[in-house]
């Protein structure tokens, strides 16, 4: 297809084709959806329980209040299929009903939705709300030791226990044991969790901020007890995901359950708070490694033992310890986890899964092994490179680790840090990052027009990693034609069905997709033009096909090849397990890190981050590199700033804020850089591209816990790195 006279874009680092719709306001996000009608507001009536029985709930002041057109609750709801049903669906599928009973299941639940013309008149009947909770005391995971149950599966579709053990040689000279934990933690998504819902009596019009569309529509589906074809969802643009939106969450099923009542268009906007009670975080997590290794440095036994709640009545499981299975080539591997069953928000996916959370531990215990076997921890890792899986045995699709650690070292400076200055000693570390890749079954369509104009459907989302922008270049890639020649239609359930964004799966997977059904378009226009065009490069030329091969170039108008009913072309390309190799497919990489740590204040400064990344065919380098440092920065966070802290006997969020829960701003980064090692991986996706976005914060932050280490000798094993903690362990080292 491609010759040199084709205009090549695909990789390029082009500026987002929606990036003017973004900063003129023009790009319409969930809480800006225009209705023919403004929109009733709704607010919700929070739980001050974890979990019990209503026993009591007085709404009548609320619904005689100025402005209220109603006031929603478990006894005027439904239908409503109950929570959690039916258990053989997914947990992005299953029911999300809430006002369906007097239960809480948890602080900061709804226990009723007060309907009314204005935002501030439905806050203020919702204050009119009066209810009483018999309540109980909330179960929470408070040791490792609660976490009793083994899960049926993982995230990712890892097995729970893995226990491998490679050969018999006895390296077992020098050992490490230590015990880690980390905090809970929100996604902090820029935009907070919104929908505008309307119902017309037969059709129900979503326009919500989620990242899967298929499964949403599935979900309410279920949760309303509706068929699937009545149900329009519409997501075309996300103000940040995380993992947060990959399923429906109570502003969605709020706002359908106030349309269909009301059979008007209902507004639900979560408040900040709100967001940190009734959307999904991660669970706090301990854990157990134990590590050994020979003389010269060769691991021995990895033995990764994890310990997590799980939210009562959703079954979700972080492979915590997914990264100690792949990482580094060992005598034996030995990997479990447990959950708990607990009284709190529902717990899932948050920011990258379990390898975010598992890597801050595990690259931190490399780390104190190659510390205590005398060896730069550099050499360390690169001593331990595996040749296949170590835990399948089977060949890796592409596998760049050791060049990631090798190169990257060199351009950041390994070892040359700089002297210390006054009260203030620097240090230098290193992660390695391993994360799976997946290609995910996903569809989208390529339509052509008399014009010449390109038009790419799909119900694929853009979380602001630039899907829009990367759906463009594949097209115009293969049509050689001008950017501005393609329009890019996503998040609309009528469209066809993708893969979503979530995993890192969907630049690859829905990219895939997009690129068969402009091939089969070519292939079309190809059998237009005659047999002589079979072995022909095909390109666009505004409404002029043209026609190159081995005897020369020729134009032809589209018009002259099809009548005007033929207009618009349009062809769907899929993809599915038969177009990605059953080999292990991972993307890598290597973080660096310095750090400034004031001796007298115990204040951690982060001076610079780097990193080098190997992910198959980079679609753009420049979202690529915005996605990856966004990730670093994540990474930075979870280090040093980043904790939700529990009040153990009611279940409650202390901080359910920006105002303290402390994410990363600018002050808290240094310099963020990273380069690729580019390399197509065919075997992965038809695109050869892998996924990207989780990688970047895949240790990232146990980078920053080494340098710390290696700047002041401090190892503190329980997350986030603030200031007293190491103040302390100076205080300790005297």
């Amino acid at each position: 297809m491609k010759t040199d006279s084709k205009k090549h874009v695909l990789g390029e680092p082009v500026n987002r084709v929606d990036g003017l719709l973004k900063v003129r306001g023009q790009a319409r996000y969930a809480a800006e959806h225009e209705q023919e009608s403004t929109p009733y507001v709704g607010w919700l009536v929070a739980s001050d329980e974890a979990v019990g029985e209503i026993t009591t709930l007085e709404t009548d002041a609320a619904e005689q209040a100025d402005g209220v057109v109603a006031v929603l609750t478990y006894k005027n709801a439904g239908p409503l299929k109950p929570f959690s049903k039916p258990a053989d669906e997914s947990r992005f599928t299953q029911s999300r009903a809430v006002l369906h009973e007097p239960h809480i299941r948890h602080y900061g639940a709804p226990v009723a939705l007060v309907v009314a013309h204005t935002l501030e008149q439905a806050r203020y009947a919702a204050s009119l709300v009066r209810f009483s909770i018999n309540s109980e005391r909330p179960d929470l995971l408070e040791g490792p030791d609660d976490a009793k149950v083994t899960p049926d599966s993982l995230d990712g579709g890892f097995e729970p226990d893995v226990h491998v053990k490679n050969t018999s040689q006895d390296r077992h000279d020098i050992r490490l044991s230590a015990d880690y934990t980390t905090p809970s933690q929100i996604s902090a998504a820029m935009e907070p969790h919104a929908t505008v819902a309307s119902f017309d009596g037969n059709t129900l019009t979503v326009n919500c901020s989620v990242q899967i569309v298929a499964s949403a529509v599935e979900a309410l589906a279920i949760t309303l007890e509706m068929e699937p074809e009545n149900i329009v969802v519409k997501s075309p643009y996300v103000g940040g995901g995380f993992g947060s939106k990959l399923g429906l969450h109570y502003d969605a099923i709020l706002a359908c359950i106030g349309a269909r009542h009301l059979k008007h268009a209902v507004k639900v906007v979560l408040s900040r708070r709100q967001v940190f009670y009734n959307t999904p975080h991660r669970g706090n997590s301990y854990q157990s490694i134990s590590l050994s290794c020979d003389a010269n440095g060769k691991l021995g036994q990895i033995s990764h033992k994890s310990a997590m709640p799980r939210a009562k009545g959703y079954q979700f499981a972080e492979a915590t310890g997914a990264v100690a299975r792949v990482t580094y080539d060992a005598e034996e591997i030995v990997s479990t986890h447990r959950v708990k069953d607990v009284d709190l928000p529902l717990i899932d996916s948050t920011r990258s899964p379990g390898d975010a959370i598992g890597s801050l531990a595990f690259e931190s215990a490399i780390d104190e092994l190659a510390e205590k076997a005398g060896m730069d921890p550099l050499a360390f890792r690169l001593c331990n490179m595996p040749e296949v899986h170590p835990v399948s045995k089977t060949r890796f699709t592409s596998h760049r680790l050791a060049d990631c650690l090798r190169q990257g070292a060199e351009k950041f400076g390994w070892g040359n840090k700089p002297q210390a200055s006054g009260d203030t000693l620097y240090g230098h570390g290193v992660a390695s990052a391993m994360r799976l890749n997946m290609l995910t079954p996903s569809r989208a369509s390529i339509s052509l027009d008399h014009e010449g104009q390109l038009t790419v459907r799909s119900d694929m989302t853009d979380i602001g990693t630039g899907t829009y922008t990367i759906l463009a270049q594949i097209a115009a890639e293969v049509f050689g034609a001008e950017l501005d020649k393609v329009t890019v239609e996503l998040g609309d359930s009528h469209s066809p069905v993708s893969c979503g964004s979530g995993g890192s799966f969907g630049a690859a997977s829905t990219g895939s997709a997009l690129h068969k059904a402009c091939e089969a378009l070519c292939d079309k226009l190809k059998a237009a033009l005659g047999d002589d065009a079979s072995d022909s490069a095909i390109s666009l030329d505004g409404a002029v096909v043209l026609c190159e091969n081995h005897t020369g170039k020729r134009k032809v108008p589209l018009t002259t090849l099809f009548d005007a009913s033929a207009f618009p072309l349009q062809e769907t390309g899929e993809v599915g397990e038969e177009d990605t190799s059953e080999d292990e497919q991972y993307s890598c990489g290597a973080h660096f890190a310095e750090v400034a740590v004031n001796m007298v204040s115990g204040e951690v400064r982060l001076k610079r981050q780097y990193g080098m990344f190997s992910a198959g065919k980079i679609l753009n380098l420049k979202t690529a590199s915005s996605q990856l440092k966004g990730g670093m920065v994540w990474g930075a966070g979870y280090a040093l700033t980043e904790a939700i802290h529990h009040h153990t006997q009611t279940a409650s969020f202390l901080n359910p804020d920006f105002g303290e829960y402390h994410i990363a701003v600018n002050r808290d980064i240094g310099e963020v850089s990273l380069d690729f090692i580019e390399e197509a991986d065919y075997d992965a996706s038809p695109i050869g591209a892998k996924g990207i976005g989780e990688l970047g914060i895949t240790g990232a932050g146990a980078a920053i816990a080494n340098a710390i280490a290696d700047a002041c000798g401090v190892r503190v094993r329980d997350f986030p790195i603030t200031l007293d903690k190491v103040m302390n362990q100076l205080k300790a080292l005297g």
